[in-house]
């Protein structure tokens, strides 16, 4: 049974940092990129950032870019992403995901199994 957990979350003031770890486990199949997305109240969800599998290749939305950071595992099938200098507009349901198929890049792969998310509040 294919599973992803994610771990990590919690509530931090704004300039505070958090670790979310995704954790996967079950695949019978090589997954080609691990991508997290989050969901705010009252919007849509977006990705965050992604990374491949095969060549550590990565991407980050606008508004995340030089303050998180993913990272891969590869014998453990962890993906971390480092959450720095956060803004209460980081607030989110942060959710990874597993993509089997190809692009141009991670972020243009299609993402078919997901875990069920951990929440992220800040907050002062």
């Amino acid at each position: 049974q294919v599973q992803l957990v994610e771990s990590g979350g919690g509530l931090v003031q704004p300039g505070g940092s958090l670790t979310l770890s995704c954790t996967t486990s079950g695949f019978t199949v090589p997954y080609s990129a691990i991508g997290w997305f989050r969901q705010a109240p009252g919007k849509d969800q977006e990705g965050v950032s992604c990374i491949s599998l095969s060549d550590g290749s990565t991407w980050y939305a606008d508004s995340v870019k030089d303050r998180f950071t993913i990272s891969r595992d590869n014998a453990e099938n962890i993906v971390t992403l480092q959450l720095n200098n956060l803004k209460p507009e980081d607030t989110a349901v942060y959710s990874c995901a597993a993509a089997g198929g190809s692009g141009s890049g991670c972020h243009t792969m299609p993402y078919a199994a997901w875990g069920r998310g951990t929440q992220v509040n800040v907050s002062s």
